[in-house]
């Protein structure tokens, strides 16, 4: 089509004010729907990393609460491995006296105050939940026992028959294993 009066052409989509205002209505809807979708994104990536937050931190707290429990059940550790060599030589000392010593009046309230000091050592360790290994009779568990030599016995392979040291434990936790003699094939 051409216009009459110059003959520019004329086109069928004229610029209208109405049909500016719908152009840019156009234009800009899927702009606002597009930054809408990718502010949508973002909420949702957020979302996700304040869980993640929130679930290490959780993670955390709970590692700081087992560590101050341990840290308390079983500060005392060092303190109650270095006493045990007091019991052994305490025990030692009880267990070399002859039956002729143990009879003379002489010495009588000196065994009689240190079994008295045994005793009472050993509530120390009941009352610090510090308990002694069994170990002669049973087999050989090597997260409690240390076997230090092989002994000919009639008893069954790995049993152990002999008990060199006294191994002990603190709650759950392993202060010293047991040394021991186990039975060795005949």
């Amino acid at each position: 089509m051409t216009n009459n009066d110059n003959d520019t052409p004329v086109e069928d989509d004229a610029l209208t004010p109405e049909n500016v205002a719908a152009e840019a209505a156009a234009t800009e809807a899927p702009s606002e729907t597009d930054e809408i979708a990718s502010l949508a994104e973002q909420v949702a990536g957020l979302q996700q990393d304040l869980l993640y937050a929130r679930a290490e931190t959780q993670n955390v707290t709970r590692r700081k609460d087992k560590e101050i429990a341990d840290a308390h059940a079983y500060a005392s550790t060092k303190f109650a491995r270095d006493i045990l060599s007091v019991a052994d030589n305490l025990g030692r000392a009880l267990a070399a006296l002859s039956a002729e010593q143990r009879a003379d009046e002489a010495i009588k309230p000196l065994i009689t105050g240190l079994e008295a000091t045994e005793r009472e050592l050993l509530s120390v360790f009941e009352r610090n939940g510090i308990t002694r290994i069994a170990a002669v009779g049973l087999p050989l568990d090597p997260n409690q026992h240390q076997a230090m030599l092989e002994i000919p016995s009639d008893k069954e392979p790995g049993t152990i028959v002999q008990e060199m040291q006294a191994g002990y434990m603190m709650k759950d936790r392993l202060l010293r294993p047991a040394m021991v003699g186990v039975a060795k094939a005949g």
